[in-house]
């Protein structure tokens, strides 16, 4: 096999493990904490999960361990979209199954949930593994985006535990994987049938976290590879002189990467999603806040710029949220067929008309004609609008391509404006895991096993302390229901991860508010470069700006 220089040094890289980890299986036992409840909705939860609600936190520490010995069958799937270390965690994973005893086996079903479903697997062996060591991807195994939720589902999940003898089950994924991962322990506990569920939380959107749950994995690398790439354009744009670079990073549901990445990079621009939901701001309020900056630094004889837009921004402005809820009744049911036999855009535009309220409406005719017609492309599995397929990077750079045009014929701006779009969200997902994500997705690993080895079942792998050096890392677990609350779905209350959005009266967001304004005017850019793999431990082993603002070390 041919392999790039990197490839074959990270092979050698060895994962640093929490202290207590490093002791050896042997010497690793458990301290109960206290008992858990739900974030929200504590009866609804408790009475859906009766076998799995309420148990402790638990830390691992030095100490003789009291498990019972067994041989352990365990299978592990990669559930969502990728994310960087997810192939550590299945190394960490299987390397403390093969530390307790040889033959115990790990099986990776292929292509996330449904490879559980097919009964499709491989067994992992030394070799196999060793392929993956420290590299990006999912590829190890595949993944999908198949829901365990049916009761259907259950049970032939359950026959495929039984013919394997698999006593666990480990879910690598995101807020909707691990609900399932919840559900799935539950009917496990319920029917009896031996098989433990384990969750590890994994997501580069960063909305995976809480009070347990510093950080989710694949976040630190994935936000550093962006950076370096508008990082790379603002030198690009502070040389050139001559454009304003509007970048869409990825984050549907919060603004946790966009923030992460000005903090990096200290662009003029970065809107924040839940900001904008708070203020309440119109998409006016918007293009003349990036209007205001690229005037004002025209004065300075700086018309280039740089401006950050997370992916799901459109849905956080009020009266484009209410617009895409009116457009998803529009086109219910059957109706969407009946819209899209019409024959041109002007005929679809008069539909579009007569079905709108009049505010929608007024909100739909400032669109760029490109932003209406992708509010009308292919519908979700759910018939929604796809928000991610409106390029809300060139929504704003129209807008405000129009706002300045008529602040020119007022006099008031005097400058130039040309403009370049960027998204950047693939690039980042299967990245070479920086060290601090290689060692922390094999820190979810080596735990997930000891979760499993002292018989706990519906937890998450949780490792803490981590914006501290990895010795000082604490592993242990927490039941993944006191993550949970009740949530509308598709018509009907469903338990779910509560989603993690940007804190408003948070560290990392107070510091972006408190140097914005001079950002916004001033070229302040900073450059953090690629990724650092082999050097001293503050350039290589540094934790993300947000963990580190959030813990306090700036």
């Amino acid at each position: 096999m041919n392999l790039s220089p990197l490839q074959k040094a990270r092979y050698d890289y060895s994962p640093k493990l929490p202290g207590m980890l490093r002791n050896g299986i042997a010497e690793i036992c458990v301290r109960d904490g206290a008992p858990t409840e739900s974030v929200a909705d504590q009866d609804k939860i408790r009475a859906l999960f009766p076998n799995t609600y309420g148990k402790n936190e638990i830390t691992f520490e030095k100490g003789a361990n009291t498990s019972a010995p067994k041989k352990q069958v365990v299978g592990v799937i990669l559930s969502g979209g990728q994310a960087p270390g997810g192939h550590n965690v299945i190394c960490g994973l299987y390397d403390a199954i093969k530390a307790t005893d040889k033959g115990n086996v790990l099986l990776g079903f292929k292509g996330g949930p449904s490879g559980l479903i097919d009964d499709d697997y491989i067994e992992f062996d030394d070799a196999y593994i060793n392929e993956f060591r420290n590299t990006g991807g999912f590829d190890i195994i595949g993944s999908g985006r198949t829901k365990l939720e049916t009761e259907e589902q259950f049970k032939i999940v359950t026959e495929v535990a039984k013919k394997h003898g698999l006593t666990a089950i480990v879910i690598i994924g995101g807020d909707d994987s691990n609900t399932n991962a919840a559900v799935l322990a539950e009917y496990m506990a319920a029917h009896n049938t031996g098989v433990q569920v384990i969750g590890c939380p994994k997501t580069i959107d960063g909305d995976l976290k809480n009070e347990d749950i510093e950080a989710s994995f694949g976040f630190d690398t994935a936000t550093k590879t962006y950076s370096e790439l508008i990082g790379n354009i603002e030198r690009d744009a502070n040389s050139a002189k001559k454009y304003w670079h509007f970048i869409k990073v990825m984050g549907r549901s919060a603004s946790h990467v966009a923030l992460e990445c000005a903090l990096e990079t200290q662009p003029n621009i970065c809107l924040i999603g839940e900001e904008v939901a708070a203020k309440k701001m119109s998409l006016a309020d918007i293009t003349n806040y990036i209007a205001d900056s690229v005037e004002k630094r025209a004065a300075n004889g700086e018309n280039f710029g740089v401006a950050i837009i997370p992916e799901g921004i459109v849905e956080f402005v009020p009266e484009f949220s209410a617009l895409i809820s009116e457009i998803n009744e529009l086109l219910a049911g059957s109706k969407t067929e009946e819209f899209n036999a019409l024959p041109d855009w002007a005929a679809k535009y008069d539909y579009i008309k007569k079905g709108l309220s009049a505010s929608a409406f007024a909100v739909f005719d400032i669109l760029p004609q490109f932003v209406q017609q992708q509010l009308f492309l292919e519908r979700d599995p759910h018939g929604n609008v796809q928000v991610s397929l409106i390029e809300s990077e060139k929504l704003f750079s129209e807008m405000v391509k129009s706002e300045l045009a008529k602040r020119k014929a007022a006099g008031t701006y005097k400058g130039k404006f040309g403009s370049q779009h960027h998204f950047f969200g693939y690039e980042g997902r299967c990245a070479f895991p920086s060290n601090f994500d290689a060692d922390y997705c094999y820190s979810l690993g080596y735990n997930a096993f000891m979760l499993i080895q002292y018989g706990y079942t519906g937890y998450l792998s949780k490792v803490s302390n981590i914006s501290r050096p990895a010795d000082e890392w604490v592993a242990g677990g927490m039941p993944i229901t006191k993550m949970m609350n009740m949530e509308r779905r598709n018509g009907e209350d469903k338990p779910v991860i509560r989603k993690a959005l940007v804190e408003l009266d948070g560290a990392p967001f107070k510091y972006f508010e408190s140097h914005r304004e001079e950002w916004a005017v001033k070229t302040s850019y900073l450059y953090p470069g690629a990724i650092q793999y082999f050097g001293p431990a503050e350039v290589c082993d540094l934790t993300t700006r947000t963990l580190a603002l959030e813990k306090g070390r700036n």
